[in-house]
């Protein structure tokens, strides 16, 4: 097991659900940690929770993926200690709606790309630089089953995350003898705040994926990429599907009655 101790972690998207558990999975090993969303006080508030609870450095800062510009003048604008970043837990992402390709809703779909697709390509652009100047590094994409898998009214968000598969793999090929090692975890149903987003704050409709069964915690995909990143350098774990047992396939769930 590789030791993260003092080591600089990023994770965007750490406000909540999977990237929030990420930073604890790591903020347990001691790794110093780099934390980013849009909501600001949410970040803050974590940050100062790990410094006090585990003893590490946090830097929170505000950050919408979203924008090129903004990716590159917040992350570029590091202090130079924070820029010697070790693991990239490319988390941030989201998904809007449910509809039928005909019924679409174009800012629906703008974000899900803007975020999922060109947010994870900015800020991957962004640090890689740093990982290659050291010759070190290792970034950690959230997929999902939707990038392996279609399923009714999943139509754009899918495509996003089969869009997250494939810069993985070609990260992967294109960073091969950098000294970079690049991963990717698909979890499958996980009850976070997703779904809540998706139906645009409709928790009802969003608790209703989860009826008549157990799904995922942010906790444990956390985990799962807790034990990707603590490898020893000469091993990479590229790729990993991580269901609930009543969980076969995207669309297919056990539900008990």
């Amino acid at each position: 097991m590789k030791n993260l101790k003092k080591k600089t972690v990023f994770v965007t998207g750490a406000s909540s659900g999977i990237g929030k558990a990420c930073a604890e999975a790591f903020a347990v090993l001691g790794a110093n940690l780099l934390i980013c969303a849009r909501r600001i006080e949410r970040i803050e508030k974590l940050a100062n929770e790990l410094h006090k609870k585990y003893k590490i450095k946090v830097f929170a800062f505000e950050l919408d993926v979203r924008s090129f510009d903004v990716v590159q003048e917040a992350i570029n604008g590091l202090p130079k200690e924070w820029k010697k970043i070790d693991v990239l837990v490319n988390n941030a992402g989201l998904s809007r709606g449910l509809n039928k390709i005909q019924d679409g809703v174009l800012q629906d779909w703008e974000e899900m790309l803007d975020t999922n697709v060109k947010g994870l390509l900015y800020v991957s652009k962004t640090v890689i630089p740093f990982m290659l100047k050291r010759k070190y590094g290792h970034i950690i994409n959230i997929g999902s089953i939707a990038g392996r898998e279609l399923y009714p009214g999943g139509n754009v968000y899918c495509a996003s995350k089969a869009a997250v598969d494939s810069i993985t793999k070609g990260m992967r090929i294109d960073l091969i003898g950098t000294g970079i090692k690049v991963s990717t975890v698909d979890p499958g149903l996980v009850n976070t705040e997703f779904g809540v987003v998706r139906y645009h704050g409709d928790k009802k409709r969003a608790d209703s994926a989860y009826v008549g069964m157990k799904p995922l915690t942010g906790k444990d995909i956390a985990e799962v990429v807790q034990f990707i990143a603590t490898r020893e350098d000469y091993l990479n774990i590229a790729e990993v599907l991580v269901l609930p047992k009543a969980q076969a396939s995207a669309n297919l769930t056990f539900r008990k009655q």
